[in-house]
């Protein structure tokens, strides 16, 4: 297991609501934790991905900004924590995120894109995720999330309910939320 670094809490003002952050430091990847003032017993919690080009630059190619707003205001309303977990590109880095999408400009899917340049569907790891979780004493949550590998990676921590984060497609996502349901069997 890595060291970990763990910062000092802060509070975070958002238009959600204000929020706890702490940050997570393993190796060269700093993660962060946003969490509300009070947590339920069995808080609701989102393991988000980071994407630069959704989450900050609105992107629509994906469904990720929308899910990481609306995982914060459901946090915000319902109590729980928000784990950002920086892992561009399902983790192969922004540079060749960057690549993969010129491949799909090109008529390749964001899997075979990601194939082409070497790489699995999602190269992804979650040990991290329940560092977090261990750290702040949760030990079962409601889960939002549509993917299956996240569930399947919390093994040390109970999941009493997944809630789904439904976005609705538009034409520049269409085929992506297609391939993430077919072929990486998330559960849209």
């Amino acid at each position: 297991m890595k060291r970990i670094e763990i910062s000092e809490v802060a509070m975070l003002p958002t238009r959600y609501g204000t929020f706890k952050i702490q940050a997570f430091r393993e190796g060269c990847k700093e993660h962060l934790a946003l969490f509300t003032e009070t947590m339920p017993e069995v808080p609701v919690v989102r393991v988000h991905s980071e994407c630069l080009t959704g989450d900050a630059l609105g992107s629509v190619k994906c469904d990720c900004g929308e899910q990481l707003h609306a995982a914060m205001e459901i946090i915000a309303r319902e109590g729980g924590m928000l784990i950002y977990h920086r892992q561009e590109g399902r983790n192969i880095g922004l540079l060749n995120k960057v690549n993969a999408y010129a491949l799909q400009d090109r008529g390749y899917d964001t899997v075979e894109a990601n194939h082409q340049l070497g790489f699995a569907a999602d190269e992804r790891t979650y040990e991290i995720v329940e560092t977090i979780l261990e750290h702040f004493g949760v030990r079962k949550l409601k889960l939002l999330t549509n993917n299956p590998k996240k569930i399947e990676s919390l093994k040390s921590i109970e999941i009493v309910e997944r809630i789904p984060l439904k976005i609705v497609p538009n034409p520049h996502n269409e085929a992506y939320l297609r391939v993430k349901k077919e072929q990486m069997g998330h559960l849209l």
